[in-house]
């Protein structure tokens, strides 16, 4: 059942974490097999299940002991039509993994969270195509009714917000935006950029936040960048911009490797997560706006407790908070 809808923690001043990269974690550190990249389809088995409790539960000690707050981002990254359809889903059976997958992060959240440690619990989409080319585009109208099945599902089945993740382009982050205001969710777009970083579609961060803020009236509670390291966007950030204070969460990957060279790779690069750590601390100390802290891929509990470690005492209250705003 939605607990925080009406008034997200995480737009406060209080640091929070979230997990890192489920998929890669999963592939090449448990050794498990995700067609599609879709970690929710270890929902159908008890021990994939307990799999995927076990990878929130790790996250969730780092967060309670560093006195962080916590977002449970659930696994339905790919859990919408199009690639249900290819992994043999009916909407039926796509629909109840959505529902199970959020009661899961419920539980979870029923066993850990106490009054000084909130946990929110967030319905994750994704992008239609491939989280690195945005392929085929759609329009924002396109993308709305795409994403309005997978959204009204995590609505009903009680998350706290919407959050979409690794975006390519400016149309399907309108399109997610406008179908969870249709269902009265708070909307969080986190942006994926390139090594130049600007997005695959070759916008930049300012350009895109604003077409999307333009375009839905500012709807989004806020934005954050996934998927890319620290040295593709830092040199953006420090450059500045209005737009900038819109920006609230960060989910860096582990390698400085381009997209291109990731999906080329048959290894995992964890980079350094003593380094990474040091580069998110940097990061929020210039940019005391930012909140929520967490990794992309390549990253594990290794990264993100690095991460804890090194921005639990440096985080400063923004100047500017931004304002969650639900639709009309």
């Amino acid at each position: 059942m939605s607990k925080y809808r009406k008034a997200l923690p995480q737009l406060g001043d209080k640091l929070f974490l979230t997990d890192g990269g489920l998929e890669t974690t999963l592939i090449f550190q448990e050794g498990i097999e995700l067609p599609c990249f879709a970690s929710f389809d270890l929902m159908r088995t008890g021990k994939g299940q307990d799999t995927l409790r076990a990878y929130y539960e790790r996250y969730i000690a780092i967060a309670q002991a560093g006195g962080y707050g916590f977002i449970l981002e659930s696994q339905t990254w790919r859990a919408s039509s199009d690639w249900g359809t290819k992994l043999g889903y009916s909407a039926e059976e796509l629909a109840a993994v959505n529902i199970r997958s959020i009661a899961m992060l419920e539980a979870l959240r029923a066993k850990y969270e106490s009054p000084s440690f909130p946990i929110v619990v967030s319905g994750c989409v994704g992008p239609r195509g491939d989280g690195y080319n945005p392929g085929d585009l759609m329009t924002a109208e396109e993308a709305r009714k795409y994403h309005a099945d997978q959204i009204a599902v995590l609505a009903a089945s009680g998350v706290d917000m919407i959050a979409g993740f690794t975006i390519t382009n400016i149309p399907e982050a309108i399109g997610i935006v406008r179908a969870a205001r249709d269902d009265g969710l708070p909307v969080v777009i986190s942006f994926t950029l390139e090594t130049d970083g600007k997005l695959p579609t070759g916008e930049t961060l300012g350009e895109a936040i604003e077409a999307v803020d333009l375009a839905t009236g500012g709807a989004p509670a806020y934005y954050m960048i996934n998927c890319a390291h620290p040295t593709h966007f830092a040199a953006m950030l420090a450059a500045g911009g209005g737009w900038l204070t819109r920006l609230r969460g960060l989910r860096a990957n582990a390698s400085m490797r381009s997209h291109a060279e990731l999906d080329a790779s048959p290894d995992l690069d964890a980079g350094d997560p003593l380094e990474l750590g040091g580069q998110y601390r940097e990061l929020i100390r210039r940019h005391g706006q930012i909140t929520v802290l967490g990794g992309c891929c390549g990253t594990d509990h290794r990264h993100v407790g690095e991460i804890a470690g090194a921005c639990r005492h440096v985080h400063a209250a923004p100047a500017h908070r931004s304002e969650l705003k639900l639709a009309s």
